[in-house]
This record gives C-alpha cells, sequence and structure tokens, in this order.
C-alpha cells in the first residue's frame, strides 16, 4: 500500500502532495521498492510542424536525454490529423538508434488485418525491432460512420483483426472469408517475436474489461485524474481474473508532465492550462492536479513515485502541453530536465 499523501505548499503557492518514506533521498531505490526501473517516453512535444525533419530533431533530442521510447497516436479529419502514425515513425526510425517507436492509438477498427500485420512487420524491421503497439477502437462515431464501421460492432471487429494479425505474425495461414482456399501467409515477419509489444488503449468499462480480458496492457487517456486511473486499473485486473489470464506485467501511464526550476514559468503554465483547458473526465472536485503533474524537479519527482506506488506504474509517457503560450525552448528545456529529474526511478 502507497504511504499517505501530505501537502505542502510550493513556492508558487499551490498544494503540494508529497509521499513519505518514498522521496529521491530515501536510500531505496525502485528494485528496494520491488518496482522495476521506470521505463521513461514521451510524445513529440511539436504537433504543429509534423514535417520529417521537425520528428526527427525531436526523436534525437529525447533519445540524446535518454529517454527511452517517443509516441504519436492517430486521429482523423481535424486540422491536426494524424491518420498514418507508422508513416511518421518510419521516418523517425532511419533518424535514430535506440530509443523505440510507439503508437497510443491504432485504429484496428479501420484497417484490413492482413495489410495492417504487414505494415507493422515492415515498420518493426525497418526499426531494427523497436516498434511498440498501442491499438485502439476508435471513439468518435462520426469518424466510424466515415469509415463504414457499424458503431455497435467496433469491440468485435477490434477483437477479430487483432487475432488474425497476432495469427499472421506467428507464421499461420490467413483468411478473411474463413475459405482455407483464400489462406495466406504474411511476410515479412516482425522481428520482435511472436510480434512486438501490444496495448490496447480504453477508455470506458466495455474497452477496458476487452482489454483485460484480452490479457494486454492497458493504456490510459491523459486526462483522467489518479482516482479514476486507480479504479480503472482495478477493473482492468478483475477482467483478466475472471477470464482466467495472466494480468500483464506492463503498468503504462500518459500524463501530462511539465517540469522547471522557475517557479515563476510553472506558475505560468498553470494559469494558461487553467484559462485554456477543458477536461470533462474530471469528477466533482477534481482539479489540475489531479491529471498533470506540473511543477519544480522535486515535486514532479515526488508525484510521479506516487503514481509508481499507487498504480505499480512501469511506463510513464510525457504527452505535449496541449495550450499555447510557451515558446519552444521552455518546452525542450523541460523534456531535458524531466529526463534529469527522473534518473534512477
Amino acid at each position: 500500500m502507497a504511504d499517505k499523501p501530505k501537502e505542502q505548499n510550493s513556492a508558487d503557492g499551490r498544494p503540494q502532495r508529497t509521499v513519505e518514506g518514498a522521496s529521491s533521498d530515501s536510500g531505496l531505490t525502485p528494485l528496494h521498492l520491488g518496482l522495476t526501473p521506470l521505463h521513461l517516453g514521451l510524445t513529440p512535444w511539436n504537433f504543429r510542424d509534423m514535417s520529417a525533419a521537425s520528428l526527427c530533431d525531436q526523436a534525437q533530442f529525447a533519445e540524446t536525454c535518454g529517454y527511452q521510447s517517443i509516441w504519436v497516436p492517430e486521429n482523423h479529419f481535424g486540422p491536426q490529423a494524424i491518420p498514418d502514425p507508422l508513416m511518421l515513425l518510419a521516418s523517425i526510425a532511419g533518424a535514430t538508434q535506440s530509443i523505440r517507436l510507439g503508437t497510443t492509438s491504432y485504429l484496428l477498427t479501420l484497417r484490413n488485418p492482413l495489410q495492417a500485420a504487414e505494415q507493422v512487420a515492415v515498420l518493426d524491421r525497418l526499426s531494427g525491432g523497436r516498434l511498440m503497439l498501442g491499438v485502439g477502437r476508435g471513439y468518435a462515431p462520426e469518424m466510424l460512420r466515415a469509415h463504414h464501421v457499424p458503431v455497435a460492432q467496433k469491440r468485435k471487429i477490434f477483437a477479430w483483426t487483432l487475432d488474425l494479425m497476432k495469427r499472421a505474425w506467428m507464421g499461420e495461414p490467413i483468411t478473411l472469408d474463413d475459405n482455407p482456399e483464400n489462406a495466406v501467409e504474411v511476410h515479412p515477419r516482425p522481428i520482435q517475436q511472436p510480434y512486438p509489444p501490444i496495448w490496447v488503449a480504453a477508455f470506458g468499462p466495455k474497452a477496458l474489461a476487452q482489454a483485460g480480458r484480452l490479457g494486454l496492457p492497458y493504456l490510459s487517456s491523459p486526462m483522467e485524474s489518479l482516482t479514476t486511473l486507480a479504479q480503472n486499473y482495478a477493473q482492468h485486473q478483475r477482467s483478466a481474473e475472471e477470464e482466467g489470464v495472466a494480468k500483464p506485467s506492463d503498468v503504462p501511464l500518459m500524463r501530462t508532465v511539465f517540469v522547471s526550476k522557475d517557479a515563476k514559468q510553472t506558475a505560468k503554465l498553470r494559469q494558461l492550462m487553467t484559462e485554456q483547458s477543458e477536461n470533462s473526465r474530471l469528477a466533482d472536485g477534481e482539479t489540475l492536479d489531479d491529471w498533470t503533474i506540473i511543477g519544480e524537479p522535486n515535486y514532479v519527482r515526488e508525484q510521479v513515485e506516487e503514481y509508481r506506488h499507487r498504480l505499480g506504474m512501469t511506463h510513464l509517457i510525457a504527452t505535449r502541453i496541449r495550450v499555447s503560450g510557451l515558446e519552444e525552448t521552455e518546452l525542450r528545456a523541460s523534456v531535458a530536465l524531466l529526463a534529469e529529474t527522473l534518473s534512477g526511478l
């Protein structure tokens, strides 16, 4: 059980929760506490420029700072749509050496299983076996309808597609119409065998239950509070137990994170977030601090430790700041300082 949080005031005047017995100077390492070392990832911080030059520059900087993965989402039809995350990751693959390449929500419901299996395998081989595949169903009804996907069938289509892809990667002849005469073997195969790590993006009870029944890690929304996440992970684990499958060892978490040694700078961002961000997923009484980690290094490290203790978090993906008003230099400085701040966790 996690130690009881206590509150103190930070330099910018807001309540600052800490966890007794879990601070960086306690002498306890992650292994002493029964935790695996934290995997630190991030999304690009600049989504305004989606050129290969910009994406590769951000990925190279993150790799230099010590980040272990970089992640891109999938979305459709908006001004900043990202309809093909694998193509963006392919551009990054050629410019980096070790950082892993992840999709936060590769939407299986929109894809032919055979072609998706081929494309994922190509990227895994192109990157030297660095792909991490976060998969999803899609939640916007208008997007699903535009792709002729029956909204009520999205979970069934998702499970069917994922099953065929996994069987194809393992070398089984696959057919889309159950006619053995049409069965084919998919090539190439992924470098990672039997296939890359798969996480399931999930946002509601049915999706959480499905991820649990599949025995796959659940990738949470960055908009949900710590209290909601604790309930979601508990439900996810119950579903795995009820299905009789092993509970996944990976517990990934996406979170909006910003760190600075300048209290005025963090106060500025908190004000911008309060003015510009709307989060409909919060319960009554929940605030910015319940779904973001914004502050000075000691505070950020302590909050990450709290997530580790309460949720068993193994992977932290720091997501982009979704407000205007911060300079590129400020965002880049936070990326570097976060890696330094969380070193050794």
